[in-house]
């Protein structure tokens, strides 16, 4: 058994280390084909000098493979190279901004477990009942509507009409509401539906009937037997959200002004600060191919079966 395990783990790791090195290796290329950084940063009225002088402090002056290598040893490192704006390493300035967006990731991804895993509980419970239609009407309401667009009603409701949240920043708990709630509908659309067929073809399935016909009581049996069985696809749509937690993040800082990393990212596009992009997509990049490794690892303490797949 140990040996299996072994194999399995070094599996999921070596498609990690893959899919991390495609990813680094993708956003240099990219980044360094959207224009020239000295001619964006200094303008048209550069002089040669001036021009040289700014590509050789930032290394751009070398062959491409070069400036390649030394992306890939200062990632090894730690470091993404110094920022073309704040003058200081990128990794460094992401950071800075980093805690505003993990706390509104956080609370985010809070709202849209329960109110999600709940919603698509009850509608398999009452499957084909009137709370059934109502919360799946409500869930494809929640993957209709663009983040942007739901942040502008809520804004409008709560924060002008009723004067119950702030607008914009980030002073107290309160500003934190309506950028989470914002995020966290789609997701929690998306969770309602996963759960809601995953668990009733759980509550259809043989072993169900069977208990049933035990008299076991139903909450034990939805606890213990068909619970369980639904997790693997509801773990599958938590893994996949990273991705959209950093997307929905970047739109909705955007639109609350909360000082996180969404807001950066956009003032580095426009600035063409280069490293600091390369290290917020990097750093999202890997966010998820770990958040998914680590859901590859929790089916396997859910479901042993997983394991076996992969051998």
């Amino acid at each position: 058994m140990s040996s299996h395990i072994l194999k399995f783990a070094c599996i999921k790791l070596a498609r990690a280390a893959i899919s991390i090195t495609l990813m680094v290796t993708c956003v240099f290329v990219l980044l360094r084909s959207v224009g020239d950084p000295v001619s964006i940063f200094l303008g048209p009225d550069a002089t040669p000098e001036m021009r040289a002088d700014f590509a050789r402090q930032l290394g751009l002056d070398r062959p491409l493979i070069e400036q390649y290598l030394a992306y890939v040893e200062n990632i090894l490192s730690g470091s993404f190279g110094l920022s073309y704006i704040y003058r200081r390493d990128a990794l460094s300035v992401v950071v800075d901004n980093l805690g505003p967006t993990l706390t509104l990731m956080g609370a985010s991804l809070a709202i849209a477990v329960v109110l999600g895993v709940v919603a698509g509980a009850t509608a398999a419970i009452y499957r084909k009942g009137r709370i059934d239609r109502l919360i799946t009407i409500l869930s494809s309401g929640g993957l209709c509507i663009p983040a942007f667009f739901l942040g502008l009603v809520l804004m409008l409701i709560f924060s002008i009409e009723l004067r119950w949240l702030p607008t914009s920043g980030a002073e107290s708990w309160k500003n934190l509401i309506l950028p989470a709630v914002t995020i966290a509908a789609s997701n929690a659309a998306v969770l309602a539906r996963y759960t809601r067929v995953a668990l009733a073809e759980a509550l259809d399935s043989p072993f169900v009937m069977a208990a049933q016909a035990r008299d076991i009581p139903f909450w034990r049996i939805l606890l213990h037997h068909a619970a369980p069985n639904a997790a693997i696809p509801i773990l599958t749509v938590l893994g996949m959200m990273v991705g959209g937690l950093v997307t929905g993040s970047i739109v909705v800082e955007q639109v609350f002004s909360w000082p996180g990393i969404g807001n950066l990212f956009i003032t580095s596009i426009g600035n063409r600060d280069i490293p600091v992009v390369q290290a917020i997509v990097i750093l999202a990049g890997a966010a998820m191919i770990l958040t998914n490794l680590a859901v590859d690892f929790l089916y396997v303490v859910v479901d042993p079966r997983a394991r076996r797949s992969e051998n």
